[in-house]
């Protein structure tokens, strides 16, 4: 590879490729050569006949691999036949920055927007797919490491879940110290490797542990935290519930099955126990009954107050006069 191409940072383990500069004839196969070297071997292919616009800065830290990645659209695979030829042998964790993307596998497909990460097994067929170009952080954990970690071999399919604001506090501080690790500050210089490696192996732990594909209770468990709070939203939805979890509709359903709830039902349920606290709270008698089911995120006041009285078998004035706490 042309070394004007691939430039060496600061870090001694860091590298930069840019397809600036490179005939637009040749910069698919630089690009591949270069991913294949430096990060995961990938059969690439653009979209269109436009030159494809490229370039990943990777950072190798001694049992973890970094990338910030850029480019134009463009559609990467990894085939059983090309797995079988370039095996990589590690998980992956793609962190969507900008740009929308499809991931397809075995088991169906996934469409991921910024702000959301999805982790799967690098030896497992995939392909995906950027209409509008993208820009993500990668994080590769050789399969040692992940069986570490999790105390599995690997992840029997993809795994969705989301890194930005309303993600959990684990996901956002990895996402921070993954960029900040992998971009080379304004001098030059980079964390220092082993503090930032510690750091990451600390934070995927309970990540990796908690996200493991087919473990429903967890997907409960953060679906109802998300539920928490949002209960005063009442525009709040099983898809803005399951988006901010990681996985599909249909998937979260199954999983509050378990639990012999629907979603539905465990949100109504929620919203009435808050309902129920603020009106037995100290000073409850300041509180409007008609700005009540508001507050709790129901739209229809009189749908609100025959729940109420369904799940307490009482109304919400009954429940404030015989339970209530007096503010004096």
């Amino acid at each position: 590879m042309s070394e004007q191409h691939v430039e060496q940072l600061t870090h001694p383990r860091s590298l930069r490729f840019t397809t600036q500069g490179i005939a637009p004839a040749s910069r698919v196969h630089l690009w591949e050569r270069h991913n294949a070297r430096a990060l995961i071997p990938l059969d690439i292919r653009t979209i269109d006949e436009s030159p494809l616009q490229a370039r990943e800065i990777n950072v190798h830290l001694p049992h973890l691999s970094l990338a910030q990645v850029n480019g134009s659209p463009q559609i990467v695979e990894r085939s059983e036949s090309f797995i079988g030829d370039n095996p990589r042998d590690a998980v992956a964790i793609y962190f969507a920055t900008q740009g929308d993307a499809f991931f397809f596998h075995c088991g169906g497909n996934e469409s991921l927007k910024p702000g959301q990460a999805i982790m799967y097994d690098t030896d497992l067929p995939f392909t995906r797919g950027f209409a509008r170009g993208l820009e993500e952080l990668v994080l590769t954990i050789p399969r040692a490491v992940y069986r570490d970690l999790t105390g599995e071999e690997s992840l029997r399919e993809p795994v969705v879940f989301p890194f930005g604001s309303d993600a959990d506090t684990t996901a956002q501080a990895l996402v921070k110290l993954l960029r900040s690790t992998v971009v080379p500050q304004a001098n030059g210089s980079a964390p220092h490797t082993p503090d930032a490696e510690r750091g990451l192996l600390d934070l995927l732990r309970p990540l990796v542990v908690h996200r493991q594909a087919g473990n429903g209770s967890c997907y409960v468990s953060a679906a109802k935290d998300y539920v928490e709070r949002h209960l005063a939203d009442p525009g709040l939805s099983a898809q803005q519930v399951a988006a901010a979890v990681g996985i599909s509709p249909r998937h979260l359903a199954r999983a509050f099955a378990e639990t012999g709830l629907t979603l539905r039902e465990y949100l109504r349920d929620r919203r009435l126990d808050r309902a129920w606290e603020l009106l037995t709270a100290p000073g409850a008698e300041d509180l409007a009954l008609g700005e009540l089911a508001p507050r709790v995120g129901f739209s229809s006041h009189n749908y609100f107050s025959r729940a109420f009285r369904s799940r307490f078998d009482v109304t919400p004035c009954r429940a404030r006069q015989q339970f209530g706490i007096a503010s004096h």
